[in-house]
Order: C-alpha cells, then sequence, then structure tokens
C-alpha cells in the first residue's frame, strides 16, 4: 500500500489500483518549478525572493537522484522574461503579483529585475544532470504557460507528472490545476514543495488531493516506483 494525503488526513491506496497510473514510473517526469537564484538567492538583491524554498533544495536534490535511477525524466522549469521588459513590466499588461504580492509582504525592491533573460537570477540553485531537461520561457504562474512543456512530455510519452519546487499555492498549484486539465496525471511531494507560509502551503495542497491528484512524501513515492514491475 501507498500512503496520501487527502485534505489532510492520511489515505492508503493500492498502488496498483485505481491510481496504477499515477504511479507508473515509465511513464512519468518529474516537474521542478523555479528553482532558481531569481527566488533562492540570500542575496539582498534577490528580485523575487522565496526563501522557504531554500528549504527543500537538498531534499528535491536527493529525490531527483534517486528518480533517475529509475529511470524517471527529471524537467527543470525556469521564468524567462525578455531582457528588454517586454514580456512583463514594460508590456502592455504585467503579472498581477506585482501589485497584489506587495500588499502582504511590503515593497520588493529589485522585482523589476526578476527572472530577465541572461542575469544570474535564471541560474538553477538545484543540480541538473546530464540527461535531464530544462524548459524556459515561464512568465506567468503556470509552468505550462506560455512554455513549451507539454509539447515536451508528449514527446517523451509522459502521461503523469510530479511537480516539486516553489511556490505550492501559487505556480505549483497553477501547474498542477493545467497539467490536470490536460490530461495528465498528478502528484506533489509534500514534503518537497513550499508555500509562502505554512497555512497557504498546506491548503494548496488539500486543494491539489481533492481536486487534482495525489500528495504524499516523496519516500513513500519512490517506493511505490521500486516496487512497480
Amino acid at each position: 500500500m501507498t500512503r496520501i494525503r487527502v485534505h489532510g488526513a492520511s489515505r492508503d491506496i493500492d498502488p496498483a489500483g485505481e491510481f496504477a497510473d499515477w504511479l507508473d514510473p515509465a511513464r512519468t517526469a518529474i516537474v521542478s518549478i523555479d528553482m532558481h537564484e531569481g527566488h533562492l538567492s540570500e542575496d539582498p538583491a534577490c528580485p523575487c525572493p522565496a526563501p522557504r524554498g531554500r528549504e527543500i533544495v537538498n531534499g528535491i536534490d536527493a529525490f531527483h537522484r534517486e528518480a533517475r535511477k529509475l529511470g524517471v525524466k527529471i524537467i527543470h522549469v525556469r521564468s524567462t522574461l525578455r531582457a528588454s521588459g517586454v514580456d512583463d513590466v514594460d508590456g502592455t499588461s504585467s503579472s498581477a503579483w506585482r501589485a497584489t504580492f506587495p500588499q502582504h509582504v511590503g515593497p520588493i525592491p529589485g522585482a523589476r529585475d526578476h527572472a530577465l533573460e541572461g542575469s544570474r537570477w535564471t541560474k538553477f540553485v538545484t543540480e541538473v544532470a546530464p540527461g535531464d531537461e530544462i524548459v524556459s520561457g515561464k512568465k506567468r504562474l503556470s509552468a505550462f504557460y506560455p512554455t513549451d512543456l507539454d509539447f515536451l512530455l508528449r514527446q517523451l510519452g509522459v502521461t503523469a507528472v510530479v511537480l516539486d519546487g516553489i511556490m505550492a499555492d501559487c505556480c505549483v498549484l497553477n501547474s498542477a490545476f493545467d497539467a490536470s486539465n490536460l490530461g495528465y496525471r498528478v502528484s506533489v511531494p509534500s514534503d518537497l514543495v513550499r508555500g509562502t507560509d505554512a497555512a497557504l502551503e498546506d491548503a494548496a495542497l488539500s486543494m491539489i488531493s481533492l481536486h487534482l491528484g495525489l500528495v504524499l512524501d516523496s519516500s513513500a513515492l519512490l517506493n511505490a516506483w521500486r516496487r512497480t514491475p
């Protein structure tokens, strides 16, 4: 049996039963979202700080290493905006978070530099191994918009995605909705995502567990993959 989390409660499922399509390593890719310097740097100039994300860097790296041994593909997604700014602040419209999020956290002095192409802020903090794939060009909240992630997944023959990274209540949640709407089986390792705060993280995971897919510990996911013939 495999233990999952459903709206905060633990449930046991049969990995060979109705959730088998979620837990088939041969048809799965891990999509790691926005684990780059623009969110995770400790530099005061960090343009869009997500400091809770630093807690999961080592865990994500360890999870990816084990997944590679099992033949699971790793895809690293990063936000990248044209250096001219036209994709966001200097275009016809900018990302809503630029206006709304500072109402909670206060001014973000370097926000204008967030994810600019060619800047140091787009460098991954997590390990990128030979054979991994990279998807750049994420310009809004979902890893699918307006990137070629869906195209890449279909080229790889992937039908199930595991989402890790940041932010649980923002980019991970939006990516989970898009993945589910596109027909992918979604799983989220609860120990390898972080939200704005613990409450929003729990809320996002509860929504995912009820409407979009499986929420479980990364070790439970690895164990299920290892047991798959």
